[in-house]
């Protein structure tokens, strides 16, 4: 049904458009129109899509939350339920009503919940297919009866664009505050459990705790020291991988490369960043870390089957074309009355490189870096397949390490309470890493400001 409301509501939309262009064209033969005839299509198309879009999502946001209190509403009569309960009874009714559980031994009381649940759902969806239409064609008849002369349709659209636009902006925000909340709310109370100067500087990440009593490792060690020293030590192989040859490939293709084989090659790089990572693990787990273990145990080192140094070097193969692509981006746009000058001055092209190009193009390669170290940051999988699972306080590349990262992901895996401190470990990690980002971005944005000011 949500995809038959979806047609009618792109239906909707187009036909009001044409509807109302089509009035602005024969009408403006006779009248001269204030507005272009596009812009009273679009004024009809506001008018049919926009009310009954708004009832549409307030519709899906409120629908779960009515049939939950009539389903309750029913049997809070014979049998009193405390919220949790409350909760656990409508999600086994939703999952035997959606086919996913088996009616096998249900009680009458569960039954028959289930096919109210389900007669709930068929009357809703029929009310809002019947109330979408209905608004749509209502919002249709008088967005197309106010098309006239007089009608002001591009202040009326921009100004709605403005809105909409505004409230994006609005949405983001907010959505970036409640991230931070929920992760700060979170992480207080992983802290009521385990003290900020164990979390921030502890030595060993253990964050499994006892199922009975007396068991080894009872109370669990959450030291993200080496979580931490793991995601900066992959992080810095990738970039001394990534930034290189990056760098070197972007000045390449925007100064010395032919036209033809930047077209051809620049797509082709950029073919890396649209691989799945999963393939990146595989390659790394796969190709890159036996031929790295081989080859160390060849010159007399000790090899670990899953090392930093592998993860780290195909993650930098995978971030290759942040650094690249934008930098060649950012290169290309430096104008070329600064070039023409410094060659004017006697400069060879290598000088203007150097002194010219570069440096009025360093807050735009500053950024691709930061870009591609973020993306090294938050790298899960080639880690989990290539470098370990285990928390090791080393900065020997050739042993396996873990990150933040993945630490947050095992964290959350399994059938877990939600207050268990292994869980809410994920969220001090999260709002750690966080922190971490947040002091490369401002440290960025510093370095930009300077380099900026100075080349401007």
């Amino acid at each position: 049904m949500t995809n038959t409301l979806f047609f009618f509501f792109i239906f909707f939309i187009l036909f009001s458009y044409f509807l109302g262009k089509r009035k602005a064209v024969s009408s403006s033969v006779n009248h001269k129109f204030v507005s272009l005839p596009n812009y009273y299509g679009y004024y009809v198309a506001i008018w049919c899509g926009l009310p009954a879009l708004i009832v549409w999502s307030l519709w899906i946001i409120c629908e779960a939350w009515v049939i939950n209190a009539f389903i309750l509403s029913d049997l809070q009569v014979t049998q009193k339920f405390s919220p949790n309960e409350a909760k656990l009874f409508i999600d086994e009714i939703k999952n035997l009503a959606n086919g996913m559980l088996s009616s096998t031994g249900r009680s009458s009381q569960v039954l028959q919940a289930a096919q109210r649940y389900t007669d709930l759902k068929n009357l809703s969806t029929l009310c809002l297919f019947g109330t979408f239409i209905s608004i749509a064609v209502a919002g249709l008849y008088f967005g197309h009866l106010r098309v006239r002369k007089s009608l002001k349709a591009q202040a009326f659209v921009e100004k709605t664009l403005t809105i909409f636009l505004f409230l994006s902006s609005t949405l983001a925000v907010l959505t970036t505050v409640g991230i931070v909340f929920s992760l700060i709310f979170e992480s207080l109370r992983f802290f009521e459990s385990v003290s900020l100067k164990e979390f921030l500087f502890g030595t060993k990440w253990y964050p499994h705790i006892a199922i009975r009593e007396g068991q080894s490792g009872a109370a669990g060690s959450f030291g993200a020291v080496p979580l931490l020293l793991g995601t900066m030590l992959i992080s810095t192989i990738a970039m001394f991988v990534a930034v290189p040859i990056g760098l070197f490939t972007a000045i390449y293709l925007s100064e010395y490369s032919h036209q033809n084989t930047r077209k051809f090659v620049k797509p082709l790089l950029e073919i890396l960043a649209g691989i799945p990572t999963v393939v990146y693990g595989f390659f790394a787990a796969l190709t890159v870390a036996p031929f790295i273990r081989e080859y160390g145990q060849n010159m007399g080192f000790d090899v670990s089957a899953q090392s930093a140094l592998a993860a780290g070097v195909v993650m930098g193969m995978m971030i290759i074309p942040f650094v690249s692509s934008l930098s060649d981006d950012v290169i290309s746009a430096v104008p070329q009355s600064l070039k023409e000058g410094s060659y004017a001055m006697g400069a060879t092209q290598s000088e203007t490189i150097k002194k010219v190009i570069l440096p009025s193009a360093l807050p735009g390669i500053v950024g691709a870096f930061l870009l591609a170290l973020s993306r090294a940051i938050g790298e899960t999988m080639i880690v989990v397949m290539a470098a370990g699972l285990t928390g090791n306080l080393t900065i020997n590349p050739l042993e396996n390490v873990t990150t933040v990262t993945v630490q947050i992901v095992i964290a959350l895996i399994g059938d877990q309470e939600f207050d268990d401190p292994k869980t809410l470990s994920s969220f001090a990690l999260g709002l750690l890493l966080f922190l971490i980002t947040l002091t490369l971005n401002l440290i960025a944005l510093n370095v930009v400001k300077r380099f900026r000011e100075k080349y401007d």
